[in-house]
């Protein structure tokens, strides 16, 4: 335990009354850390905390990367900047060599401040040095990880930018036909042979390089480090990022792999406001990097830009064929696909896709629609959110609806939210006939439940209807719905097997599936987030039974 005395040997608590010294001496925690621990993540709750032995690093993760911002000794302090902000963590502290500190409750530190002056001046003056240490540190750090030079009508180079920007890879964007870019780009390759040019921080430049090729530049990793794991993961969406941090968490070998991006389609969602533990709301990309960075730190294993092209089933484990050939063997699979966006039904769309027309919320065209005119097809909460996004860049945002009214598929916060936007309109009863353009989208055409047809100017088009499970490479012994999602659990067929399947299992055992991917499941983020922590349990009951035959 923390004593009196060892605080007095710190000159913030020596200046102290003793009977207000003793008693945050009572209550403060007393921390020890091993060489190499992490003491504090960011984001984690913010505390007051005094240095007693040993030392420790403040380490702030700008531009992807992680930067030393400062050290802490013995005698020394760190907490006080979130702690009179409000706000939690926003730097990491690791400890150097072992180190052991006293960790003191917000409640504690804001009694200190409010019985004692002189400490509460010491502590506005640190306050002041610390915000230069975070300025500079923030100053000194690389935050474009690359830049792309490409047409903003160019698809591939809009696939690069909604690969880097759902990757959370920093990039600066320069289209060589705006003339506010031109001078910015590089004289070496302003007039490139093709583009998109992507140059990194070491000065290495790749033309026109597949998203797997700048994966592997930019170090995200694209091969899996062993053969074989416990749980094979695929799919990066809620889901299957649950099923990647419980599954490390547990002890178990895990690795999961992701076509695109991990975050799923909700990975796209510009505002989340319903989410459990953010009374502020966040946004899809947020909420998936923090799981992300959760999954990595318990040590599991995330490929990108791969997929899985074929499952080979087995009696006493599985092997997960990905692209090119690579075999993965496996105990047991997560299913966690998700799904995709339906292909839109309307003359001249696919022809333009990636130059005007979008599936999903990509972030990455807001800058592009400034003082434009967008539309956005669906009725659901993608497509709300995506409208209030947008509206803060667009001249103008109508969404299109093909019901009668929001309210039976969007939730009530967001259609009262849409309604407070001067600039979003929304249109029920209106399909897209057809979307024409030459180079690029020009104009769509409207028709509603009356008959009347219209031709519409569009700078942007985004569609969010419907959705389908891309699930035509499995095996056939995977039982899947009328519609392609797969059957677990009670809604399994012809088992063959003495117990029952487990509630997320498919009729293979210890291949699983969860989230939007499984038959009936409920469509929301909370609810795939559940079923991926929960199928960690039942894959620990799945391997307990084959450790029982083994």
């Amino acid at each position: 335990m923390i004593t009196t005395s060892e605080l007095q040997e710190i000159a913030i608590f020596a200046a102290l009354p003793h009977a207000l010294r003793s008693r945050v001496a009572s209550r403060a925690a007393d921390i020890h850390a091993n060489t190499g621990e992490w003491i504090v993540n960011e984001g984690d709750p913010a505390y007051f905390w005094a240095v007693i032995s040993g030392e420790v690093e403040a380490l702030k993760r700008t531009g992807g990367e992680i930067h030393q911002a400062t050290t802490f000794d013995p005698g020394e302090y760190f907490g006080e900047v979130p702690l009179m902000l409000g706000t939690s963590a926003f730097m990491g502290l690791r400890a150097l060599r072992p180190t052991r500190l006293a960790r003191i409750d917000a409640i504690d530190f804001h009694t200190i401040i409010t019985e004692c002056r002189e400490v509460a001046a010491q502590l506005a003056a640190t306050l002041v040095r610390r915000v230069g240490i975070i300025r500079d540190s923030y100053a000194a750090a690389t935050l474009t990880q690359a830049t792309i030079v490409g047409d903003r009508y160019d698809f591939a180079c809009h696939d690069m930018r909604d690969f880097l920007a759902r990757n959370q890879i920093a990039f600066e964007w320069l289209d060589p036909g705006d003339p506010g870019d031109a001078e910015c780009i590089p004289p070496a390759v302003r007039d490139a042979a093709r583009y998109p040019v992507v140059l990194l921080p070491d000065d290495r430049v790749l033309e026109a390089p597949t998203s797997r090729q700048l994966a592997q530049n930019l170090q995200l990793q694209t091969q899996p480090k062993i053969a074989g794991y416990d749980v094979v993961i695929i799919g990066g969406g809620p889901a299957g990022l649950a099923a990647a941090v419980y599954g490390g968490s547990e002890g178990l070998r895990t690795i999961m792999i992701e076509r695109e991006a991990p975050g799923g389609q909700a990975g796209t969602s510009s505002r989340i406001e319903n989410y459990l533990g953010f009374p502020g709301g966040i946004s899809g990309g947020d909420l998936a990097n923090r799981a992300l960075l959760q999954a990595k730190r318990f040590g599991t294993e995330i490929l990108v830009t791969r997929w899985v092209s074929a499952l080979e089933v087995g009696s006493a484990g599985h092997a997960v064929q990905l692209d090119g050939g690579a075999e993965i063997r496996t105990r047991a699979i997560v299913i966690a696909t998700g799904v995709s966006w339906r292909r839109l039904e309307a003359d001249g769309a696919d022809r333009l896709v990636g130059r005007g027309v979008y599936y999903g919320a990509a972030r990455t065209e807001a800058l592009g629609a400034r003082g434009k005119d967008i539309f956005l097809i669906g009725g659901g909460n993608s497509a709300g959110q995506a409208a209030m996004f947008f509206s803060n860049y667009a001249r103008s945002v109508t969404l299109l609806v093909r019901g009668t009214s929001l309210e039976k598929s969007m939730s009530y916060y967001l259609i009262e939210q849409l309604r407070t936007k001067d600039n979003i309109a929304v249109e029920t009863q209106t399909v897209i006939t057809a979307v024409r353009g030459e180079a690029h989208l020009e104009s769509i055409v409207t028709r509603d439940d009356a008959g009347g047809v219209a031709e519409r100017r569009a700078d942007a088009l985004f569609s969010f209807i419907g959705a389908d499970a891309d699930t035509a490479w499995l095996p056939a012994e995977i039982e899947r719905d009328g519609r392609g999602f797969i059957c677990t659990g009670r809604d399994v067929s012809g088992w063959p097997f003495e117990r029952p399947p487990y509630a997320l299992e498919t009729r293979v055992p210890g291949i699983f599936a969860a989230g939007d991917v499984r038959s009936n499941s409920i469509k929301r983020v909370a609810s795939g987030v559940g079923e991926g922590s929960m199928v960690i349990a039942f894959i620990h009951e799945y391997l307990a039974t084959l450790a029982v035959h083994a």
